[in-house]
């Protein structure tokens, strides 16, 4: 199976609120997130994509649309966090967005995973799917996604 990955890089902050150390407390982190994608090479001479599977200026402006320019420079609070949404609903205009989960990065990484996953397949009548996503907490720590349909190792397992 060929794919090809692009890596995207974003600020956002959060906490995780019943955490015993320091990450209950607000923060915040660089996320990379690599996206890595399967499909068909366009073997079509005088194409612009011809011998790619998909252009990487196009893997980023999906992401930009669906994910990044949402999540970056935002706070990624849990519904749930009721003293810090009430925080952050009192700052005039602030950039938060409130999700249905924790936002660990392993759970970041599976929401990640569903909006580009909804975002790429079949774009461009070509047999394209998100295969999997990496997302990077700080350089050390992170969390990946396989899509177990698209991996023969997991999927023959």
């Amino acid at each position: 199976m060929l794919t090809i990955t692009r890596k995207l890089e974003f600020d956002a902050g959060h906490r995780i609120p019943d955490h015993t150390s320091q990450c209950r407390n607000l923060h915040g982190h660089r996320y990379t997130l690599l996206i890595t994608l399967t499909g068909e090479v366009v073997e079509q001479e005088g194409q612009s994509d011809n011998g790619m599977i998909m252009d990487f200026s196009d893997i980023k402006s999906l992401a930009n649309t669906h994910l990044v320019n949402l999540w970056d420079h935002a706070f990624l609070v849990y519904r749930n966090d009721l003293p810090v949404r009430a925080f952050l609903d009192s700052l005039p205009d602030h950039k938060t967005v409130v999700l249905d989960r924790v936002p660990t990065v392993e759970n970041l990484a599976q929401i990640a995973f569903d909006i580009l996953k909804a975002a790429y397949a079949g774009h461009f009548g070509r047999n394209l799917a998100l295969t999997g996503i990496t997302l990077y907490e700080t350089p050390n720590c992170w969390a990946e996604i396989t899509d177990p349909a698209r991996d023969p190792v997991r999927a023959t397992a």
